[in-house]
């Protein structure tokens, strides 16, 4: 699997209620906890003080992870989505012990 560098912003609607925010919500961290476990999502992160993720995934191709990883989250149709394909330096150290 390829990884991919995912940057996601999510933006609720003016008027939603809150009962559908909370639902999507929790969804959306089963789903997470899901795709943790496929191997899909392998590090997720949130810069200190804002309401946006950093994350590392997998997926064999940018169309997978936007299609059948990024686009089965709940939030997905709220999410502004920037994806970077990486791939491995010579200089890295490998996963860490």
């Amino acid at each position: 699997m390829n990884e991919y560098l995912v940057e996601i912003t999510t933006a609720i609607p003016d008027g939603t209620a809150p009962e559908e925010v909370d639902r999507r919500r929790s969804a959306e961290a089963a789903r997470a906890r899901e795709l943790a476990a496929d191997g899909r999502l392998a590090r997720l992160w949130r810069p200190v003080g804002e309401r946006r993720s950093i994350g590392i995934w997998r997926a064999t191709d940018e169309d997978d992870l936007r299609d059948n990883v990024l686009g089965t989250l709940p939030l997905s149709p709220w999410m502004t989505v920037t994806v970077t394909a990486l791939e491995p330096h010579p200089n890295d150290p490998g996963p860490s012990s």
